[in-house]
């Protein structure tokens, strides 16, 4: 019965032949359009050897170039494409992390569409390193002697251990041990770095003593790792940079901090209780590790500053080719460190600093708009209200911290949350939202005003068509 079935599929030219798939051909390569035609159909088939009933269905030639159609649709913009976060976490890992400045973004479509000066000086008329477009700036801002940009920050750190310590121990705090995001250990990226790990302390107490103790003829350097992804709280006791950098000046061994988060403003006044780079490197310490697109707001990268000494000796490391970056990454981290000669331009220009400090009254008044835009809607069938709510910054930093926000929330009859949320990611471009207590959470936090429109459209469409269907 199955076979015969199968047999009234249609062949792939007559799909191809269909109004709906023939408008793409000229739109898109005649190889993605027919992939995608054998795409259906194979799910079709292999449907129907499995038993699904409803022959009709699976065989109508109008709803497989529907299906295909659909299809070629969301494959026309590409497999990576923007989606709007309605879930009030900032650094939203799977979602990006970091939006960047406007600045930034007309800095990559500047370089992107051109030829650039990546690897050449003008002036000089000679090869010139692609290093030397952000070191002067990022020094600037930081107060290093020298700075590079890797392509992220576990590279940072593989990079700099492998220059600073292979062959030999690096001397770390048990309590530091982290795991970053995708099951990457600190621990996994020193034994690839070829240098060997020398724990010292307990997971809640290390003292100076441990790390003076542990010092021997083997050691490479003393480093520190900022938690920036959890916290342990209770009887606890770490040792701070400046007892670090003391005992690394006694010893004439560097002292690394792999600090993260990316920090370069104090945002205590805002709840954000986060080492930044500037204070840091002011205690003394030899090298710093960071992330570009966490709290500095900018591209994904890694960043490496320091003593001169210790920088050069990475930029002369065979990782650093690997691990370099492009030339669109380096003109939006540019742009982005650019914003911070004034910090109240970089609050308001970066979008992570400006979600972050937004006020709360800002965000309910904004998520009263919103809500009053929806209940206008009379096919938004449901009740809409305005709820407090707790966000996060996210992107494995300030893990305690929760930002007092607003959202809107629904609920509805027609629609349950898990359904409502479902069809959102469906939408173009899709919106990934919040669920809980029956209802489903718009948290404006995270919404651009552009998002708002698109979202509130979404919603109107998807209980136009439930209301079809009923």
């Amino acid at each position: 019965m199955n076979r015969e079935i199968i047999r009234k599929l249609p062949k792939v030219d007559e799909v191809l032949g269909t109004a709906q798939v023939a408008e793409f051909e000229g739109v898109l390569p005649h190889g993605l359009i027919l992939d995608t035609v054998r795409e259906v159909l194979d799910e079709r088939r292999t449907a129907i050897l499995a038993g699904c009933e409803g022959e009709p269905f699976f065989v109508d030639l109008n709803h497989i170039a529907g299906d295909a159609a659909a299809r070629l649709s969301a494959k026309s913009a590409g497999n990576l494409k923007p989606v709007i976060n309605a879930t009030g976490v900032v650094l939203h890992t799977n979602l990006g992390r970091a939006r960047l400045s406007e600045a930034a973004r007309t800095a990559v479509d500047r370089v992107a569409s051109a030829y650039c000066n990546l690897e050449y000086d003008i002036e000089k008329g000679r090869r010139g390193h692609r290093h030397d477009l952000v070191e002067k700036i990022i020094c600037r801002i930081t107060g290093a002697e020298a700075a590079m940009a890797v392509n992220n920050n576990a590279a940072a750190t593989m990079l700099c251990l492998s220059a600073l310590g292979r062959g030999k121990e690096v001397i770390v705090s048990r309590g530091e041990l982290v795991e970053i995001g995708g099951s990457f250990r600190v621990p996994e990226i020193m034994e690839e770095s070829g240098c060997s790990l020398r724990e010292v302390g307990t997971t809640n107490k290390t003292k100076i003593s441990d790390y003076e103790r542990a010092v021997n003829e083997e050691t490479a350097a003393l480093m520190k790792v900022h938690t920036s992804n959890y916290r342990i709280l209770g009887f606890t006791e770490d040792v701070d940079l400046n007892q670090l950098v003391g005992l690394g000046r006694e010893k004439e061994l560097p002292v690394i901090f792999d600090m993260g988060n990316g920090l370069i403003v104090d945002l205590s006044e805002y709840g954000i209780d986060e080492p930044n780079v500037e204070t840091s490197l002011k205690t003394g310490i030899d090298v710093i590790l960071f992330s570009g697109d966490k709290l500095l707001g900018g591209p994904q990268c890694g960043i490496i500053a320091g003593k001169k000494e210790y920088v050069e000796r990475m930029k002369r490391h065979p990782l650093a080719r690997a691990f370099r970056v492009d030339k669109m990454t380096l003109a939006a981290l540019e742009m982005t460190f650019r914003a911070y000669y004034d910090r109240e331009k970089a609050l308001k220009e970066i979008p992570v600093l400006r979600d972050i400090t937004v006020s709360p009254a800002e965000l309910k008044m904004k998520a009263e708009a919103f809500a009053q835009s929806l209940r206008d809607e009379e096919a938004i069938d449901g009740e809409v209200d305005v709820e407090a709510i707790e966000d996060q910054v996210g992107g494995g930093s300030a893990p305690t911290v929760k930002l007092r926000g607003w959202a809107v929330s629904l609920k509805s009859d027609r629609i349950k949350p898990e359904k409502l949320e479902r069809l959102l990611r469906k939408q173009e471009p899709a919106a990934i939202i919040r669920m809980g207590h029956d209802k489903a959470y718009f948290d404006v936090r995270t919404l651009r005003d552009e998002d708002l429109v698109t979202l509130k459209n979404h919603l109107v469409s998807i209980f136009e068509k439930v209301g079809e269907k009923r």
